[in-house]
């Protein structure tokens, strides 16, 4: 999946774990999910970061 798709499933997750209408089984499954996305997107972002500093004639430590 893209960025912005993981991203925008992942405000599903987040709208129906708000919707208190799920039973705690699917709670659990869709909030494992949730983390993984969480956990794909920052690193996506680090990256992104990463390849703008490059590009940008910085070090990774800037």
């Amino acid at each position: 999946m893209s960025f912005e798709k993981d991203l925008s499933r992942l405000n599903e997750i987040v709208k129906k774990l708000e919707s208190s209408e799920l039973s705690l089984e699917q709670s659990l499954d869709l909030y494992k999910e949730g983390v993984e996305l969480s956990v794909k997107c920052k690193k996506t972002l680090e990256e992104a970061k990463l390849t703008v500093k490059q590009m940008n004639g910085e070090t990774a430590d800037e």
